[in-house]
């Protein structure tokens, strides 16, 4: 596989082992891959029944006290949310799903992040990038709280 884009960057991390699929974990996935690579996939079906209380415990327990780079692609959002992302799927997270994962997994040793896939052309109305901007503040907390323990 040459390309690299929004849809290979992780199977291409994984490949060159960049990242450890067994101490990773992805969270409000819509689309249907057989191949998980030995990812942990929380969908978004898998949050909306059981929580997003109970998705963070998940998430904890696979990250253990392990160095984590968070990457939020904004698409994790349903699109009610945040519309201006190229790949608009129903059915994602809410906005009030997303701060209670990222706040209940505060104490993780988060040594970096980002946000991904706000597209402003598709942004007409701004939702999609103050969502983002909320997301990155809740990773600079993160970030933050992992630092205090030093």
């Amino acid at each position: 596989m040459d390309r690299i884009d929004h849809g290979t960057m992780m199977y291409k991390a994984v490949k060159l082992g960049l990242v450890d699929p067994a101490r990773s974990v992805q969270v409000g996935i819509r689309t249907d891959n057989p191949d998980t690579m030995g990812f942990e996939i929380i969908d978004a079906r898998a949050v909306h029944e059981a929580g997003p209380a109970a998705a963070a415990r998940s998430i904890r327990e696979v990250l253990g006290d392990n160095p984590v780079y968070v990457t939020f692609d904004i698409d994790a959002l349903d699109p009610a949310f945040a519309p201006g992302t190229g790949t608009p799927v129903w059915g994602g997270l809410s906005s009030a799903q997303v701060a209670i994962i990222l706040r209940d997994i505060a104490g993780i040793d988060m040594i970096g992040g980002d946000v991904v896939e706000v597209s402003p052309p598709f942004d007409t109305t701004g939702a999609t990038a103050i969502a983002a901007a909320h997301v990155a503040v809740e990773l600079i907390c993160l970030w933050g709280w992992a630092r205090r323990r030093g």
